[in-house]
């Protein structure tokens, strides 16, 4: 598939020089910092030296003072408090981080996850009256509840609280919960609106750990779960977030709670330091696994405990869900590619939206994003639950989903999300018609260069540029994410060398050895690219061709070298 490479426009010269000047570095890693805001001296040390002391007050947050003393009237009257979160990760992390804190200072404690196939998303009249029925007067809901309306509603009317600790968008009306902490109230002046749902719980706990004389510390020994959940959720990796994940990191690393240590066992990387990718990757998927084939307690569980023994055997289990997820994402990724590959219509439309009542609810989102990686373009994927199509939409490049979904609105039963991802259900009966609205709006909306895969560099880069001390310092600009993501570099001009290889079980991957037209030589790994670039670039005479990459290290028999990790190869 065709790509659009965008070169980002250079920073301010006169900014570039500065931080050259003052930071002692490259053109080229001033003019990234510059690109990122990044201008001044004090500006850089903020960002390669993140504090914990640098966070905000917690008590910027609207509601954050009733919150606070709602909580302390539950410690003092030792009422019942359930901790309920939504089953995906950031709702899982969520639970664990205030039920294990809160956990330390008081016993009358309990935890709620909804089952995501008899429940659906955030809070449900089920988990309302299991807090009834078990005595719970105070609910933590978190990573959900901003709108549930009529749900704080039935639960008013059965005497049970609700603080409301949520970071999506509102609806048009605040629920009348005791406290709705959600930095995106249009009504809330925290200045940092981008937290996941685990980051606003880690905020109550910080106002009640200040309110309380409790040292951050104690709080802290939980802070590796905020990094998961900010990973997993996709939220920007800046301001609070930089500095949660950076410390949720090393933690992580380090000395992790025993349920993420042996997550980390399991799939295979206890023994390195752990990035941003490794949880997106590696430890949110088996989190997640859980709450898709069975339920996120079995998650909740793992995260909390505290016996290795036990945990070990909930890792199995949920390690066991990870791989049946796999299975049946690689299954129903198939059966969609086939539904589309048959369909002359749908497989020449601007939009992809299918349907099977046998493809299973908890993967339609993974499978959504496997379609986009071949069709690139606005994508539906519902399976059937409970009596109706309930399932995953993702879209593309800079395109809004969430509007185009809203704009078909009528034929829904339900829907959320945000501009890239969405959840919705209907009457099956509705899906053709959603379909061709949906068709139709984005037809109408999308730009035809949205529609084509992009890949952004940052800067162009010289072969000659790349030593330990630039390396050294990218790295330093970790973690990487949204807002934050890994430098991209483009060098002009390159050859192979002779040497290039495919490797693999299916030989799909490209092991490179590029050499630039100063006559500097790289080694480079392309994964997953198509047979004709290696056909292509080892034919004589050698073509000169550019090509896109970022920098890892790479360790071969107890050798580290520098590589590039391709991105794309373009041709003349």
């Amino acid at each position: 598939m065709d790509k659009r490479i965008i070169i980002k426009e250079k920073g301010n010269e006169k900014d570039v020089k500065h931080l050259q000047d003052v930071l002692n570095i490259s053109e080229t890693l001033a003019n990234i910092l510059v690109q990122r805001g990044i201008t001044t001296y004090d500006r850089a040390e903020t960002f390669f030296r993140p504090s914990l002391d640098r966070l905000h007050d917690p008590f910027l947050m609207k509601d954050m003072d009733k919150a606070v003393e709602r909580l302390n009237n539950a410690l003092r009257k030792k009422e019942k408090i359930l901790i309920y979160g939504d089953y995906d990760v950031d709702g899982t992390t969520s639970v664990a981080l205030v039920y294990l804190f809160l956990k330390k200072h008081f016993d009358l404690i309990d935890y709620y996850v909804p089952d995501r196939y008899s429940e659906g998303y955030g809070i449900s009249y089920k988990g309302i009256d299991y807090a009834v029925k078990n005595g719970c007067s105070l609910v933590i809901a978190l990573d959900c509840g901003i709108k549930a309306v009529d749900k704080i509603n039935y639960a008013n009317l059965k005497k049970v609280d609700f603080i409301i600790c949520d970071h999506h968008t509102p609806g048009d009306k605040i629920p009348e919960a005791v406290a709705v902490l959600d930095p995106k109230r249009s009504d809330c002046s925290y200045p940092d609106k981008n937290l996941s749902g685990c980051g606003v719980g880690y905020k109550f706990m910080q106002a009640f750990s200040e309110k309380n004389g409790i040292l951050p510390d104690e709080l802290n020994e939980f802070i590796d779960l905020t990094a998961v959940s900010i990973a997993s959720d996709i939220v920007p990796i800046t301001g609070e977030n930089r500095i949660l994940a950076y410390f949720g990191l090393k933690k992580l690393s380090e000395n992790p709670v025993t349920g993420l240590k042996t997550i980390k066992k399991i799939a295979g990387i206890k023994d390195k330091e752990i990035t941003i990718s490794d949880c997106v990757f590696k430890i949110g998927p088996r989190i997640n696994a859980a709450g898709r084939i069975e339920s996120g307690m079995s998650a909740v569980e793992l995260l909390i405990s505290d016996d290795e023994k036990k945990a070990r055997e909930f890792a199995k289990n949920i390690d066991a869900f990870n791989t049946e997820r796999k299975e049946l994402d690689r299954s129903i990724t198939h059966d969609a590619l086939r539904t589309i590959g048959n369909d002359i219509d749908l497989k020449h439309r601007k939009t992809t939206v299918v349907f099977h009542e046998n493809w299973h609810k908890g993967v339609v989102g993974i499978v959504a994003s496997r379609l986009t990686e071949t069709y690139y373009r606005p994508t539906v994927v519902l399976g059937k639950s409970e009596g109706l199509a309930t399932g995953s939409a993702r879209s593309v490049s800079d395109y809004n989903i969430y509007e185009a979904i809203d704009a078909c609105g009528k034929y829904l039963e339900n829907f959320g999300g945000h501009k890239f991802a969405a959840g919705l259900s209907l009457k099956i009966e509705n899906i053709d018609a959603f379909s061709e609205c949906f068709e139709k709006y984005v037809s109408e909306t999308i730009k035809p260069e949205q529609l084509i895969p992009v890949v952004v560099a940052d800067s162009e880069l010289k072969f000659s540029e790349i030593d330990g001390k630039f390396f050294r310092i990218l790295n330093r600009m970790a973690p990487f994410g949204p807002g934050n993501m890994m430098p991209v570099f483009i060098t002009r001009n390159v050859k192979d060398t002779g040497r290039s290889v495919k490797v693999g079980a299916n030989k799909d991957h490209l092991k490179l050895e590029l050499k630039d037209e100063d006559g500097i030589v790289m080694q480079g790994i392309g994964f997953s690219f198509e047979p004709e670039y290696y056909e292509k670039i080892s034919k004589e005479p050698k073509p000169v061709f550019d090509v896109c990459y970022t920098l890892n290290k790479n360790e071969f028999r107890g050798k580290i070298n520098l590589q590039l990790v391709v991105k794309e190869i373009i041709f003349e």
